[in-house]
């Protein structure tokens, strides 16, 4: 049964948290453990269930979706490789995203032979001082770096994946030429979604609405000036910041230089997260439950999931989100709204922006509903 394309949402990423298993318990990590009632993960054959379904969503659309092992800490998982390995036979591109700690010569050169397209290594600050401390284990810093080195030998292409908090921002050049001497393709910047292990850290480390908007106007200008890629994840405003400085001047018109084509927030619209039990969810940071692949096909819940499609639809967002001129690029992080509110289509709580139009507070929606009962 196929529909018409072109008006077909599109799964670019599908990230899999693989295991909740891991060798770290960093403070701002979105996994949540219930101790010793943990439902187990996927076994191999589940997996590569999910696998067969992501494949026939994609031969769907006019692109393969890329399949992102997360975890957890993917490389805790005994299978991963012959997962790895099943995806690439058929067609997908396979990406790691790991602590980078376990890493070593012979698993570097594994992920070389598995064609995994690009791993994701997450530092949470350019000194083991600082990151050590927000992943509560000594060491886990250099054994980052250490990793990092092992997949430079097997010129393994890889980024740097770092959440911004209180604790390093100011290490945010540092962070920028560290990974240019490592090597690095790019690096991601996240900001902290308050969820699971993070919550209770994130009140006193997470960046005020101001300080956040300062932030993103230095790492426009950073994008504009140096040759690293630079992507900001889970901060959708970027995109507003991008096009006001553009606007005013302040950036050059070659600040898109990287085919700057993004949306905001893509949670259930460009993306996609499973779970380690199965059950899939708009994203990682967002914990509603659209349908789990041991019940019902990818492919069934990606195009018919009630919240997937509220969620896509930029006209039902509420209060200043729903009137803002911005909110086709950006949409705020659904997340955070969910989090702070309890409702997913409420305004971004991190956001300092005010749209200009006298409207304030009235979505696209309750205007026809005004002008219908007029």
């Amino acid at each position: 049964m196929h529909h018409a394309h072109d008006t077909k949402q599109k799964l670019r990423l599908l990230f899999w948290e693989s295991t909740i298993k891991c060798n770290l318990s960093c403070a701002h990590c979105r996994r949540v453990e219930d101790g010793q009632t943990v439902t187990a993960d996927l076994s191999t054959a589940q997996a590569k269930k999910m696998i067969d379904q992501l494949v026939e969503l994609g031969r769907g659309q006019d692109f393969m979706p890329i399949l992102v092992f997360s975890g957890g800490e993917p490389l805790c998982r005994d299978d991963l490789f012959e997962l790895i390995d099943y995806a690439v036979q058929r067609k997908l591109k396979c990406a790691l995203a790991t602590n980078g700690t376990v890493i070593d010569a012979s698993i570097a050169e594994q992920i070389k032979t598995a064609a995994v397209e690009r791993v994701s290594v997450s530092l949470d600050g350019a000194t083991s001082q600082v990151h050590n401390k927000l992943r509560k284990m000594d060491g886990s810093f250099q054994a980052a770096i250490n990793g990092i080195g092992c997949l430079n030998d097997q010129t393994v292409p890889f980024q740097i994946n770092i959440t911004i908090t209180r604790h390093n921002t100011h290490q945010l050049d540092d962070i920028f030429s560290l990974a240019e001497k490592l090597g690095a393709v790019a690096v991601h910047l996240f900001m902290l979604v308050p969820v699971g292990c993070g919550e209770e850290f994130a009140e006193a480390d997470m960046l005020s609405p101001d300080e956040y908007e300062q932030l993103l106007e230095r790492i426009a200008q950073k994008e504009h000036t140096g040759c690293l890629e630079i992507k900001v994840t889970c901060g959708p405003h970027y995109e507003r910041v991008i096009r006001e400085q553009k606007t005013q001047g302040q950036l050059h018109p070659a600040g898109a230089r990287h085919g700057h084509v993004s949306r905001g927030c893509l949670a259930g619209s460009g993306v996609l997260f499973i779970g380690h039990s199965g059950v899939v969810f708009p994203c990682g940071y967002l914990p509603v439950n659209c349908g789990s692949i041991l019940q019902t096909s990818l492919e069934e819940i990606w195009t018919h999931s009630t919240e997937l499609a509220r969620m896509r639809d930029t006209q039902q967002l509420k209060g200043k989100c729903g009137v803002c001129g911005y909110r086709t690029v950006c949409g705020g992080c659904r997340a955070r709204a969910f989090a702070a509110t309890g409702d997913y289509m409420n305004p971004e709580p991190m956001c300092t922006y005010t749209p200009s139009n006298g409207n304030a507070g009235v979505s696209p929606a309750q205007k026809r509903g005004a002008a219908a009962t007029r």
